[in-house]
This record gives structure tokens, sequence and C-alpha cells, in this order.
């Protein structure tokens, strides 16, 4: 099984996405990747968000995490109002090309509720751990 190497070019070039990794990106309809957001050393799952390549340049080169709101059709970066802001450790493409994994440093809470992480205390019914005959 043969691994794709890692980029080669720089994240950004003349302040936009590298040509190598805005090819590579397979975008939805509206431009947007999904994004999701891990804690670094937990491998933590904290959140979902999405970026254009807009915000994923601004990831890239600022170190803080931008998403594009789909809801409110603006660039926000995590952190700016709450305080609880993610310090981007690294960020991968899967093997598709429509998703990103952004490791983190998270500094509060990631929900916007006030919780850890955007999945606590969200479960659904499952037959998890039951045996299935």
């Amino acid at each position: 099984m043969s691994q794709t190497p890692a980029f080669a070019a720089p994240a950004s070039v003349n302040g936009q996405l590298s040509a190598e990794i805005s090819a590579a990106l397979k975008k939805d309809g509206a431009g947007l990747v999904a994004a999701i957001i891990q804690q670094h050393g937990t491998n933590e799952v904290l959140m979902l968000g999405w970026m254009n390549e807009e915000a994923l340049r601004r990831t890239l080169s600022t170190g803080r995490v931008t998403f594009w709101s789909r809801s409110r059709n603006e660039f926000w970066r995590k952190g700016d109002t709450s305080g609880h802001s993610q310090m981007v450790r690294s960020v991968a493409l899967d093997c598709d090309g429509d998703a990103l994994l952004v490791v983190v440093d998270q500094i509060g809470a990631a929900c916007h509720t006030g919780t850890h992480t955007c999945f606590d205390g969200r479960e659904l019914p499952a037959v998890v751990g039951r045996k299935v005959s």
C-alpha cells in the first residue's frame, strides 16, 4: 500500500492557499470542507466546523483555528468572543480530500454551549456493546 507524501509547497502563496493544497481539496457545493477538531495528546474529538479555502489559509498561517459560519456567512476565529481558543498543532487532509483533521491545544470549552466537547451528554441510543445474534 502506498502512502501519499506530505505537501511540499508552503501553505500560503501571495496571500492565497497554495495551488497544491487547493487542488487536493474536494469541496462541497458551497466550497466547504468539514474540519474535525481533535485535542492534542488525548485524541478526543472536540467539534466539527466548516472551512473554505480562506479559512484554511488563515488557520495554517496564524496557528489559530478559523472557520466559515454557514449560518452567518462570515469567518469566525474560535475564541475571539468566548476566550476559548484553539491553538493549532497540526492539520491533515484525509485520503479523499473532503475532510480536515485539525489537532489543537484547546483552551477552555470547545462547544458554544460551554461543554468540553460538542458531543458531551449527547449520546444517541445504540446497540454498542450488546451481543448481536
